[in-house]
C-alpha cells in the first residue's frame, strides 16, 4: 500500500508506483484539498486500467489529531535547546510553531509536544516551547500531548463531512482514525450508509488495544497505525501489540495493515536500513496482509524505487513463511460460520497434501476469499468473482489475485472457469490439480460449501 502525494503527483510516477506493485493507494485526507484528492483518485482508477491491474483506494479520514501548520518546502531543523513561539492557526517556521487555535489554547506549561510521530519533542512554557530533542520538520506533522488536551471523539465533524463529500468518488476503502471503541467504528459505517465502502480500524490509542476484539469484530479491516500508537503507549511494547492485533485480525478473517516508518530512511536514501529490511520481514512472518508507504512514497524523493525495494524484501519474507501455521486457524470450526470454516480449512489442507496448483474462490462479496486467505495456503490464490468492486476490495486481502467475470453460478460452470483463468495465470498446467471453493447453490449470500477439486486438461 502506497500513500500518495507531491512525489506522486507526475503520471508517469503514478503509473510506476502501480507497475512496481502496488496493490492498494491512500489518500490521507489530513492533507491536501478535496479536490486534489477527487483528481486523485480518478487518477488511480484510469490509471489502473491503463497498466491492467486491480488496485484499491483507500481514503484515511483525519480524525481529532492536531497538526501543525505548515513548514516551508524543505523543512526546518529544529536544535535541542531551541525556543520557538506557540501560535494558533497558520504557517509554521523555525521561530513559531503554529498547532492550532484549539491546541493552543488548551495547552499549560509542562505538557510535552511530541511533533512527527516522535521527530521532535517540545515541552511547553507559556507562550513558547523549548526543544527537548531536535530533528526536522516538513509538510505539516502531527502533534501528540496529554490525552485530555484533545478531547474531541471520532469521528470529528470534519470526518463526517468528508464522508458525505466523498460519496460519489471512486474509493474502495475507509480508514478511521484514532479509533478508541467498536461505537467509533459503527458511527462510520452509518454515515457511510448501507452501500458504502467497508471500514478499516486505525489502532492507535490505549483504549482500542484494551479493547481490540469488539474493534476487530466490528471493522472491516485493521491497521496497526505504529505512529501515533508508539506516542500513546510504552514504546517497547509495540511489536508485542503489533503481533496481537495481526492475530487478531487473521483470526476474524479481517485484513491487517501495518503502517509507519517501513522505509523511513528511504524517503531521502535510495537504499534503506537493515533495521528496516528486518522490520518488514517481521511483519510479513507475523502475517499482515499489507504493508503500507507514508512519506516514503507521498514526499520521498524516489517512490518507485520504495515500492520495488518493499516488493523486493515481502517477496523474500513471504519465501520463509510456514504454510503450516494456517493449520491453528484452520482447527476452528465453531459457530454459524463452521460450514465455511471448514470448507476452507479443506481447502488449505488440499493445497499441502493434494498439492494444488491453485486454489480458486467464486465470491461475490470477498468473504469466501478472505476465509481461505487467512489461513495462507501454500498454493496460490485467486477471487474469481462478478463484481469489479469486490475484485479492488479484494486487493487489500493477503495472497488473493483478484480476476472479473460473471458467468453462471453453477458448480460446472466455476469450476470450468477457475481451470481456464488458472492457466491464464500460468498457476496451473495440464496434470495439475486446481482447487475450486464455491457455495452449491451460487444464491447470493450463501456461504461456501463446496470444495471440488479439479485435474487440468
Amino acid at each position: 500500500m502506497a500513500t500518495l502525494g507531491p512525489a506522486t503527483a507526475d503520471p508517469s510516477v503514478l503509473r510506476g508506483v502501480l507497475e512496481a506493485g502496488v496493490d492498494v493507494v491512500r489518500c490521507n485526507l489530513a492533507h491536501g484539498s478535496l479536490d486534489e484528492h477527487r483528481r486523485t483518485l480518478g487518477d488511480v482508477r484510469r490509471t489502473a486500467d491503463e497498466v491492467g491491474r486491480t488496485v484499491a483506494t483507500l481514503v484515511d479520514l483525519p480524525g481529532p489529531k492536531a497538526r501543525t501548520g505548515p513548514f516551508p518546502d524543505g523543512g526546518v531543523v529544529l536544535v535541542e535547546g531551541d525556543v520557538v513561539r506557540l501560535e494558533g492557526d497558520g504557517p509554521s517556521d523555525a521561530d513559531a510553531v503554529c498547532v492550532g487555535g484549539a491546541l493552543r489554547a488548551a495547552l499549560r506549561p509542562g505538557d510535552v509536544l511530541t511533533l512527527g510521530d516522535g521527530a521532535v519533542t517540545m515541552e511547553v512554557g507559556g507562550a513558547t516551547a523549548r526543544v527537548v530533542t531536535g530533528g526536522r520538520l516538513q509538510g505539516r506533522p502531527g502533534v501528540a500531548t496529554r490525552p485530555e488536551r484533545t478531547p474531541e471523539r471520532t469521528p470529528t465533524a470534519t470526518d463526517l463531512d468528508l464522508v458525505d463529500a466523498l460519496r460519489d468518488a471512486p474509493v474502495d476503502w475507509v480508514a478511521v482514525s484514532f479509533v478508541r471503541s467498536a461505537a467509533d467504528v459503527e458511527a462510520v459505517r452509518s454515515a457511510l450508509g448501507p452501500a458504502g465502502p467497508p471500514v478499516v480500524a486505525k489502532v492507535e490509542t490505549a483504549e482500542a488495544v484494551a479493547d481490540l476484539d469488539a474493534v476487530v469484530a466490528a471493522a472491516d479491516g485493521v491497521m496497526v497505525a505504529r505512529g501515533d500508537l508508539g506516542l500513546r503507549v510504552p514504546i517497547e511494547d509495540v511489536p508485542f501489540l503489533q503481533r496481537r492485533i495481526i492475530r487478531t485480525g487473521l483470526a476474524a478473517a479481517k485484513p491487517v495493515i501495518t503502517a509507519t516508518q517501513m522505509l523511513e530512511s528511504m524517503v531521502t536514501a535510495p537504499t534503506p536500513t537493515r533495521a528496516e529490511v528486518a522490520d518488514i520481514a517481521a511483519a510479513v512472518q507475523d502475517g499482515t496482509d499489507a504493508l503500507m508507504l507514508s512519506a516514503e512514497t507521498a514526499i520521498g524523493h524516489d517512490p518507485v524505487g520504495v515500492v520495488r525495494t518493499m516488493a523486493r524484501v515481502a517477496a523474500r519474507a513471504e519465501a520463509e513463511v510456514d504454510p503450516s501455521g494456517g493449520g491453528l486457524h484452520a482447527a476452528v470450526a465453531t459457530g454459524p460460520g463452521r460450514v465455511a470454516d471448514a470448507i476452507a480449512g479443506a481447502a488449505w489442507r488440499a493445497a499441502a497434501d493434494a498439492r494444488v496448483a491453485a486454489v480458486v474462490c467464486w465470491t461475490r462479496t470477498g468473504t469466501t476469499a478472505r476465509a481461505v486467505a487467512r489461513l495462507r495456503p501454500a498454493a496460490p490464490l485467486v477471487g474469481l468473482t462478478p463484481s469489479p468492486v469486490t475484485a479492488r476490495r479484494l486487493a487489500l486481502t493477503w495472497g488473493v489475485l483478484p480476476v472479473v467475470e460473471a458467468i453462471e453460478p453453477s458448480p460446472g460452470a466455476v469450476a470450468g472457469a477457475a481451470v481456464a483463468h488458472a492457466r491464464r495465470l500460468d498457476l496451473a498446467r495440464p496434470g495439475d490439480v486446481v482447487a475450486v471453493v464455491a457455495a452449491a447453490s451460487g444464491r447470493p449470500g450463501t456461504p461456501p460449501d463446496l470444495l471440488h477439486l479439479v485435474e487440468v486438461d
